[in-house]
Formats: structure tokens, C-alpha cells, sequence
């Protein structure tokens, strides 16, 4: 098995004194529940500081909706939402100037953020945060002294008042829901269970995908901040929806502006009109290709794990279609990034913009909490421009077809 990191600092080992506090927590906690589920060490450290009390059990299960009509009826009402991006100076003097450096990770996508807690932020850095998100999809922080309540209370502000809070999903106790677990030995339904790695994503349930394409208002901005992370592997990719819809022609452009997408949800729910039938999945319709409401780019927004169809197409016809847009998202090493976590980092990233994955290359323990701010309902808008065309990127437009392209 591969070391575990288990600390924030540089040093892979804890003080003593901090080494004692949580054996003599977990000594504690086993004698008043006996066989309770524990989290690693990094975590209850970061539970004992933030005051999180784990001493009911570990992790928190909300009640589970039993049919697909309730969990369809979430959040269908309308909300109006206000992405602070919008609110934001282009600059972003007041975020840049309070960091130690920042610095872009690939030509597309990704920025790391040097020297900055993000418990510090005031609301103005909060809406230049939001716009550097909007336009590199995800940023990155390390060595985070953060709780899931200030983690939280971040998730509300970008999502201007509203985080998600998922029906299935482990979750931290006590604080109101909406701080989920990127955990295996807290899921329910072990889907990593008996991991293989001759086949992709080493079984797991997910390759890439977005998170909550089924929802009415799916996230916007999502914080995934890992406090346990594998000392080797373990890392998590994203892909560019901006630059995947720049690498269509004009033609085919053209072809799915305006068109809709199949969407389906994670789990399958029994169905109130036939409960002894098949389990089924929560279906939803989403623009194909999305403006975002802040850079007014359009992305490609196309999942494999959870895209099934185009509105409209006979199955083979969407097929066909949705294989090619896979295959430009997810073999295009030029718009991905591959990020390496340390324990402590925080990754916030554009759901609305982005595809990801975790690469399944690891042992141990990898342990995170993360807070999805739900945004607007997804939009097209005809006369938006793409990031190529808007910014007149040299390479990308008015550029020849290369014939055989995979």
C-alpha cells in the first residue's frame, strides 16, 4: 500500500502532541460507538478544529427520495440567479494583488492561486474568483486552512444562496447538508468494490463526465477541498467545453447550435406509477451547446457518463454524434489538465464549462469534502461567440481542416 500524506505541511508527519489529541479522539469515539466508521486522520483534525461532531456516526446519510417523480421534482421551481462573476473588475486587481503569484497550469484551462486563503476572501475577491473560474474553469489552492462551513458558506455565495444537496450521496454531519464526501469507504453502494485496472477508469462508476446534468439549475461552481490525499496517483482531469466546441468546424457548428441533449442522473429511483418495475433514471432536456452567463462563450456540454441522446435524432443518428464530440473532449490532451493533489488543496471548478475524471491509479485513502453552488438553468443563445472567435485566438480561427484527425 501506498504512504498516505497526512499532514498540510511539508513534512509527511504530524506533531505529536497533534498525534495524541486524535488517538486519544478516536479512542474516545470507539468506546462510545464501538465499531463507528472513522475518517482519516487529516480529517478529524480538521473536524476537531472546525467543531464538527462525528460522535452519532460518521458518515451522515440524508433520507433517500424512493421515487424517480420526487427526486425529478427538486429544485423545479424557478429561481433567479445572479452569478457574482458578472459583478467582478475584469482585471481582478483586488484578487491578484492579495495573492503571492498566480499562474496559469496549461494554455486552456487551469490557473493556480499562490499565497491566498480563501477563508480571507472578502465579497469583492469572491466575484473576481467567480470570473477567473468562469473564464479558466478551474483554480486551484493549496495549503487551505478551511472549514466545511466556510466551505459552505463560499458554496452559498457563488451560488447566490443555494448549494446542492444531494439525496444520495455521504455527507459531513451537523452542518445542515450540502457538504458531500469524495470518499470510498464511506460510499453505500461500494461501486469501487473489487477495483480492476485492465479496464477504463479501473471500474469505477464514472469516467468522465459533469456533475448533475440531471438537475433543473445543475451547479455552476463546485469546491472539491481533499484534506487525505495518496502520497502516489490518485489525480483528477478536466477537459475544456470551450475548446472542445472550437475544435468543430464552422459547418458542423452550425449543425448543433440550438439542439438539446438527453441528460440522465447518477442513481436509478422505483417508479410511482409501476414500484415492482425497473428502477429508473431521472431524464432531463439541456442545450447541447450552453452559453455561459459571465464570458458569454459557448462550450460543448457532453458527457459520457451521463449524456444519452439528442432531442430529436434516432438513437443511431445521436450516437454517431455524441462518439465523435467523446472522442474530441476526451482525446484532446491540448484542452485537458492533470492535477497532482496535496493535502489541503481546494480545487474550485465550472461544471457549466468542464468534463472530469479521477484517475483510479491508487492505494489508501483519498478524502475530500465538496460544496456544488447551483447556478442558472442552462441557455443557448444564438448570438454568443465562442472563446476562439471572441478572443481571436491565432491557431483556432480561420484555420484549414487537417484531414484524418484521429
Amino acid at each position: 500500500m501506498a504512504p498516505i500524506a497526512i499532514d498540510t505541511n511539508t513534512s509527511q508527519t504530524a506533531p505529536q502532541s497533534s498525534v495524541d489529541d486524535i488517538a486519544a479522539l478516536k479512542a474516545k469515539l470507539h468506546a462510545a460507538k464501538g465499531d463507528i466508521l472513522l475518517p482519516p486522520d487529516n480529517t478529524l483534525r480538521r473536524y476537531q478544529k472546525a467543531g464538527i461532531d462525528i460522535s452519532n456516526g460518521y458518515p451522515y446519510f440524508p433520507p433517500k427520495p424512493d421515487y424517480v417523480q420526487d427526486v425529478t421534482k427538486i429544485r423545479e421551481s424557478i429561481r433567479e440567479y445572479q452569478d457574482p462573476g458578472l459583478r467582478a473588475d475584469p482585471e481582478k486587481k483586488a484578487l491578484f494583488s492579495a495573492a503571492k503569484e498566480v499562474k496559469n497550469l496549461t494554455t486552456w484551462i487551469g490557473t493556480e492561486i499562490i499565497g491566498l486563503q480563501l477563508k480571507d476572501l472578502n465579497d469583492k475577491q469572491k466575484d473576481e474568483l467567480a470570473l477567473l473560474v468562469a473564464e479558466r474553469s478551474v483554480v486551484f489552492f493549496r495549503d487551505q486552512d478551511l472549514s466545511p462551513q466556510g466551505k459552505q458558506e463560499l458554496g452559498l455565495y457563488l451560488g447566490d444562496g443555494e448549494i446542492e444537496r444531494h439525496p444520495q450521496a455521504a455527507q459531513v454531519p451537523g452542518v445542515g447538508g450540502g457538504i458531500t464526501l469524495i470518499w470510498e469507504q464511506g460510499r453505500k453502494d461500494k461501486i469501487q468494490t473489487g477495483r480492476s485496472h485492465r479496464v477504463p477508469y479501473g471500474g469505477g462508476q464514472f469516467g468522465w463526465h459533469t456533475d448533475l446534468v440531471h438537475e433543473a439549475f445543475p451547479p455552476g461552481y463546485t469546491h472539491l477541498h481533499q484534506d487525505t490525499v495518496p502520497e502516489v496517483g490518485g489525480d483528477t482531469l478536466w477537459a475544456s467545453g470551450y475548446a472542445a466546441y472550437d475544435k468543430l468546424s464552422p459547418a458542423f457548428k452550425k449543425v448543433i447550435d440550438g439542439l438539446n441533449g438527453i441528460y440522465r442522473s447518477a442513481h436509478r429511483y422505483k417508479d410511482e406509477s409501476d414500484p415492482e418495475g425497473d428502477a429508473k433514471y431521472v431524464t432531463r432536456t439541456h442545450p447541447l451547446v450552453r452559453t455561459h452567463p459571465v464570458t458569454g462563450w459557448k462550450a460543448l456540454w457532453i458527457n459520457q457518463a451521463m449524456t444519452v441522446g439528442i432531442e430529436g435524432f434516432d438513437k443511431a443518428e445521436s450516437d454517431a454524434i455524441l462518439k465523435y464530440f467523446y472522442n474530441v473532449h476526451e482525446r484532446s490532451t491540448d484542452i485537458q489538465l492533470r492535477w497532482h493533489w496535496t493535502p489541503g488543496t481546494s480545487a474550485i471548478w465550472d461544471n457549466r464549462t468542464t468534463i472530469h475524471t479521477v484517475s483510479y491509479d491508487y492505494d489508501g485513502e483519498r478524502h475530500g469534502t465538496r460544496v456544488s453552488s447551483l447556478a442558472e438553468k442552462p441557455f443557448y443563445k444564438p448570438d454568443s461567440k465562442s472563446k476562439s472567435d471572441d478572443l481571436q485566438l491565432r491557431g483556432w480561427v480561420n484555420t484549414p481542416d487537417v484531414a484524418n484527425r484521429y
